[in-house]
């Protein structure tokens, strides 16, 4: 009769610590041991490239290559190749012309858009080679 009385009592004391648990406020997201709520924000810059924010709220982003001889524009809407002009640092595939100096540019994408007033957006430019 023992066992019994025993899984009587076991199962008398399992209903009142649900019926108890009911009553409090559980918040389980804290015993969670992976992630929070909140969102994590993830870096827009491409991989080795250096963003330039610009005047009316445009932006553009370059990377260097072939140790400054080429740079690869990323724009919103497409991404191309400009080959380095000369001994400056002008770059251009015939349509648009880039101009960087120091951490300010300029790009004149044809006669649909110019980018003006253009700074590094906390980051110097990549060294030449990287």
């Amino acid at each position: 009769m023992k066992p019994k009385h025993m899984c009587a009592k076991a199962a008398g004391l399992a209903c009142v610590s649900l019926l108890l648990s009911a009553c409090g406020d559980i918040n389980v997201r804290k015993y969670i041991p992976f992630g929070n709520d909140a969102p994590q924000e993830r870096s827009r810059t491409p991989a080795n490239a250096t963003e330039y924010q610009c005047a009316a709220g445009k932006r553009f982003y370059v990377r260097t290559l072939e140790g400054g001889e080429a740079v690869w524009l990323i724009l919103s809407e497409r991404e191309v190749r400009l080959a380095k002009l000369g001994a400056g640092s002008r770059y251009s595939n015939g349509i648009a012309v880039l101009e960087l100096t120091g951490s300010d540019a300029t790009l004149s994408d044809g006669a649909a858009a110019t980018y003006s007033a253009c700074k590094t957006g906390g980051s110097e430019p990549p060294a030449a080679g990287k």
